[in-house]
């Protein structure tokens, strides 16, 4: 790195450095806590660094709850306020269009997947901020995947956050200029390459599709926040903080304005860590779409007109999905149900960095346990059927899943996935023929269940991977089997009483697809989200 380049680094404080090169540090109190909270096993412990005098980073957050605002609650108005469309014109766009390479993951109807990112830039109303700043670009601390279920009742955020080390894939910038790939703090990739290549790292680090983007500055924060009246929050202690420009006593506060940015950018509280604000701002969101999907909004026209119309010209988004009314509208009519109560707010697992504890490292397998959950979410909910059987619950289905290949352990492993997501899995065993391993896949049931083995079959060809395998009639007879007894005891069932129904044969073969994983976040995160019953003040 030139000397020039490093002198740019320790100007722009928050710009992102390598693990190997430890840049500006934390304060002692702005180091990640210990280890995730809860019961994801920690990584390697390092001690924070100790001593006095440490220069703590500047805070650049963009606040992100205004993005997320944004993000939901214009989409999920819009649909029932066609005479908005003239708005729509308002939002500033970039065209994406050839910038996000030829390898990313597939695109998939059903679910929304919006890349949320704040942005610090002092240019125009932005420059009280930081006149210093003025010709030091953007920068962001702010990178959150938006979820909106097929059904649109639903969404999740997840957080990344902003220390987070990570593979950098190459990638294109937003003019089009190449950026080489590197392991960096995942903000470079925003930093370095703007919109397009935070893009290209996000999917690449999560196989998730990303269909849209929208981005916001402090100044439209304020805006949109001010557009819904000002947000209730909950302050567990006084504050007082100068850089923040916040002084408010513990307790409930209305807040908007420079008050609302004020909490949302405030460092010096709590903890002090990147982490503890990230989870202040989830419960802020949380209280945010509390507030945007109450009736005294979505009832009263000029106050929708006003929201809309602010949020447009305080948000940056693609090109595609600015210019495309008919997509807009449509997505807003079908998220009508989105509720407060539907939203759950995540920030990816993590723990701190082996080579520097001042950074941060993803805690596997959760992290990509929760990312596969999301990108499992794709399937629309049919209406039911009155005259259809209901549908055979995985606690119903008692399982036996047989090896047909040669690859050890196979078959214990898949019985252990499937005993997760709720089967009763009642033996394990080898089905490979002395010849060659079975070349396909199958779930079978005996013929003497014909009147509704399929149906139980069904349920567990619904969580293999790839297309969706018909249950065959005739079960096979294992080279070997054995009881099988999960490394947890599975939850009682609702009734209190074991399954009776027909038992379900797995025989995994040389095409083996793999487990689909639920689209729900896992059991393992469900103490680590922020929803609509959080408590604020506690």
């Amino acid at each position: 790195m030139s000397d020039h380049r490093q002198a740019a680094v320790r100007d722009r404080r928050s710009e992102p450095t390598s693990p190997g090169h430890r840049g500006p540090r934390r304060s002692r109190g702005d180091a990640p806590p210990q280890g995730p909270p809860g019961d994801l096993p920690p990584p390697p412990q390092e001690k924070a660094p100790k001593g006095r005098g440490r220069k703590q980073r500047r805070l650049s957050i963009g606040a992100w709850a205004g993005i997320a605002a944004t993000g939901v609650l214009v989409l999920s108005t819009l649909g029932g306020y066609k005479v908005y469309r003239d708005t729509l014109g308002e939002f500033q766009t970039v065209d994406l269009s050839g910038k996000l390479g030829q390898n990313r993951p597939a695109a998939v109807k059903g679910a929304l997947n919006v890349l949320i990112v704040g942005s610090d830039t002092r240019e125009g109303d932005n420059l009280k901020y930081g006149q210093k700043m003025a010709d030091a670009g953007k920068r962001t601390d702010t990178i959150i995947l938006m979820h909106v279920s097929p059904d649109r009742d639903k969404a999740t955020f997840i957080s990344f956050p902003r220390d987070s080390v990570v593979e950098m894939p190459p990638c294109k910038s937003e003019t089009g200029a190449p950026v080489a790939a590197r392991t960096e703090m995942i903000n470079a990739a925003y930093n370095e390459g703007g919109i397009t290549c935070t893009i290209t790292t996000i999917e690449a680090l999560t196989d998730i599709r990303i269909d849209h983007f929208v981005e916001v500055d402090f100044t439209g924060f304020k805006n949109i926040v001010n557009a819904l009246g000002g947000v209730r929050i909950c302050l567990t202690k006084p504050v007082d903080d100068k850089k923040s420009k916040l002084t408010l006593p513990a307790g409930w506060h209305l807040l908007a304005g420079e008050k609302a940015l004020g909490y949302v950018r405030l460092r010096n509280y709590g903890d002090g860590s990147d982490i503890g604000r990230i989870k202040r701002q989830q419960v802020f969101l949380s209280q945010v779409v509390k507030k945007a999907t109450s009736s005294e909004l979505l009832t009263d026209p000029a106050k929708m007109l006003n929201f809309i119309t602010t949020a447009a010209k305080s948000v940056r988004m693609d090109e595609e999905l600015a210019k495309d009314t008919n997509t807009l509208l449509q997505i807003g009519q079908s998220a009508q149900k989105l509720t407060a109560s539907g939203v759950k707010l995540i920030t990816v697992p993590w723990g701190p960095h082996p080579d520097d504890p001042n950074r941060v490292a993803w805690v596997q397998p959760y992290a990509n346990q929760l990312f596969a959950a999301i990108k499992n979410d794709t399937e629309v909910t049919p209406p039911p059927d009155p005259k259809a059987k209901p549908a055979v619950k995985r606690e119903q289905v008692r399982l036996q899943v047989f090896n047909g290949t040669d690859t050890p352990n196979r078959a214990r492993e898949v019985a252990a996935e499937l005993a997760d997501q709720g089967f009763v899995v009642t033996h394990v065993g080898n089905a490979r023929p002395a010849t060659a391993n079975v070349p396909t896949t199958t779930v079978r049931y005996a013929k003497k269940d014909a009147a509704d083995g399929a149906s139980y079959g069904d349920a567990v060809a619904a969580r293999l991977s790839g297309d969706k395998r018909t249950p065959v009639a005739g079960k096979v007879k294992p080279v070997t089997t054995e009881k099988y007894v999960p490394a947890v005891a599975p939850p009682p069932t609702p009734e209190g009483k074991a399954p009776t129904g027909p038992v379900i044969q797995l025989v995994i073969g040389a095409d083996w697809p793999g487990v689909r994983a639920l689209p729900k976040i896992p059991d393992a995160l469900t103490d680590k989200v922020v929803d609509s019953k959080t408590n604020p003040c506690s």
